[in-house]
């Protein structure tokens, strides 16, 4: 039924923003994935020198996003608006705050709270918390940081055979 609705859909419409959200979901999962090895690695690497969970996550988490931003600008939103480099990154790192508050604030609760300390139940939380952020991140960042471009192709005119335009919309 869903392939019958991609092949239905006029020419270019539905099945062309289909695509393009899927190929931006696959580069936003490449660069995520990445910097979830990064934020992970840097983790445990401070977890394992004694670094308590809550400064391991947030130092972790922060460093991920400076990695993550230069994934997003130079790779998964290349084709986006460059003309407001200072709006974006002040919207990117604010976004990332709230991804870090979100991510590390189930890490904080589990740890702190709920009093799950080993190294185990450390990641499993900090996963949690990172799925979580991942979700917002990706609306907001799509949304708010990484701006698409107006279509620069040109739209069809509704103009009558004899030259005229048409009075009711919708009407050929």
């Amino acid at each position: 039924m869903g392939s019958e609705l991609l092949r239905t859909a006029a020419p270019g419409g539905l099945r062309r923003r289909v695509r393009a959200l899927w190929r931006e979901v696959v580069k936003f999962g490449a660069v995520g994935g990445a910097g979830l090895v990064v934020n992970f690695a840097a983790f445990n690497l401070l977890l394992h020198t004694g670094v308590r969970p809550g400064r391991a996550g947030v130092a972790a988490t922060a460093l991920a996003i400076v990695f993550n931003y230069v994934g997003f600008r130079y790779f998964t939103y290349r084709d986006r608006d460059r003309g407001h480099r200072t709006r974006e990154m002040t919207l990117f790192l604010a976004f990332s705050g709230v991804g870090l508050v979100i991510e590390n604030g189930v890490l904080f609760v589990a740890t702190y709270w709920m009093g799950w300390d080993t190294p185990l139940q450390n990641n499993v939380f900090k996963f949690a918390g990172v799925a979580v952020a991942t979700l917002f991140r990706f609306w907001s960042y799509r949304t708010w940081v990484f701006r698409a471009l107006p279509d620069e192709r040109p739209r069809p005119s509704r103009v009558h055979p004899q030259g005229r335009a048409s009075e009711r919309v919708g009407r050929p």
